[in-house]
């Protein structure tokens, strides 16, 4: 456990029979970090979520909070509460008895907990809607109440199990903006579970990509999408043009790579260990592309091909241009301004350019 992590996973499993669900997960989050656990369904991240909260135990290795061992702790006596995505608002109660009812064994007197309840529906921005009904209220008030509820306990950390899965599009934006306002009012710890890539890059300070048990890579948001450490990262993270290639040179830090369809490139090999002759991929995310319909001037890579297909998309257009040697079209994405160019005219010549700095090398899969 390092001495600044707040929440340290250490070295756990957790099998279920013969199935291993958690595969040698280690991970540590700071005090007041907005972390998150991403990937697809069955890849581990709702199982660590449970065990945080005490609802599953490792099978091995230990998971601590605040520098105490959580093995032997129940879950209600853990520093933690737990935000699902079915809200599990009461029904029968109004709002104010929803937000206090972690509060009923407190025993507070009722002028401090009328008090408490207050100040939670100031920080959700609900005041005055205390006395309203559950079937009153709209899926993201409901969200609300849900957080208010397990804020008013003030706990050390809040577990979040895809709390806006729930909402329509435009409603969980702004309800991703109001929870990370919220996170940075309370200043408490959230661990955040989704599969929603987007929302992941909106809310977090880092993120642990998840695949079948075990964490692919644990980076920031723009480390993750601007230096994946593999392609599966890569691939789950945004989208990506992915071109096959072989080393043909090593020079100190940089490498020369014959890639398939782009020809001889020079590339920063980063921390990718890799020697001449190792089989190789290059990636480049469609934004990073420049697409003309002329042969482009100045420094970088620029390469001749044929606009196949073209998806236009209001402020930009999703472009798919073939290129000599390669089986898939290439993916551009390009902003559409005066001189953007026309994308009814199909099976036509395009040049397509790069700068060296926004190709990332990967290791061969």
């Amino acid at each position: 456990m390092t001495s600044d992590a707040f929440i340290s996973i250490r070295n756990v499993d957790k099998f279920f029979g013969k199935f291993q669900a958690i595969d040698d997960v280690s991970i540590d989050i700071g005090h007041g970090e907005f972390f998150s656990l991403l990937g697809s369904s069955g890849c581990g991240k709702t199982t660590l979520l449970r065990m945080l909260a005490g609802f599953e135990s490792p099978s091995s290795g230990e998971i601590y909070i605040d520098g105490q061992p959580m093995s032997e702790v129940p879950p209600h006596m853990r520093p933690v509460n737990m935000v699902f995505q079915s809200y599990a608002i009461f029904p029968h109660l109004d709002v104010r008895d929803n937000i206090a009812y972690g509060l009923r064994k407190q025993k507070l007197p009722k002028a401090k907990r009328d008090e408490m309840v207050d100040e939670m529906l100031e920080l959700i921005k609900l005041p005055g809607y205390g006395d309203r009904k559950a079937n009153e209220l709209s899926g993201g008030q409901r969200q609300r109440i849900a957080l208010a509820r397990a804020l008013i306990l003030r706990p050390k950390v809040l577990l979040l199990d895809e709390p806006l899965g729930a909402l329509d599009k435009q409603l969980r934006e702004q309800m991703q903006l109001e929870l990370r306002d919220l996170q940075r009012t309370v200043g408490i710890t959230f661990v955040f579970v989704t599969h929603d890539q987007e929302e992941a890059l909106t809310l977090s300070d880092r993120i642990a990509v998840m695949s079948e048990g075990r964490v692919l890579q644990m980076d920031s948001p723009t480390g993750l999408y601007e230096r994946p450490s593999s392609r599966r990262v890569a691939s789950f993270i945004g989208t990506m043009n992915f071109f096959d290639g072989t080393v043909s040179g090593v020079n100190g830090t940089s490498v020369e790579v014959a890639a398939e369809g782009l020809g001889t490139l020079r590339l920063d090999r980063r921390e990718t260990a890799v020697a001449e002759g190792d089989k190789v991929q290059v990636a480049i995310r469609p934004e990073k592309l420049g697409i003309s319909d002329s042969r482009p001037e100045g420094e970088g890579g620029r390469i001749e091909g044929t606009l196949e297909n073209s998806a236009y998309l209001g402020e930009r257009s999703h472009h798919y241009v073939r290129l000599d040697g390669l089986e898939k079209p290439v993916a551009v994405s390009a902003q559409n301004k005066e001189n953007a160019i026309a994308t009814a005219d199909r099976a036509r010549p395009i040049w397509l350019s790069w700068n060296e700095e926004s190709l990332v090398l990967l290791a061969g899969d």
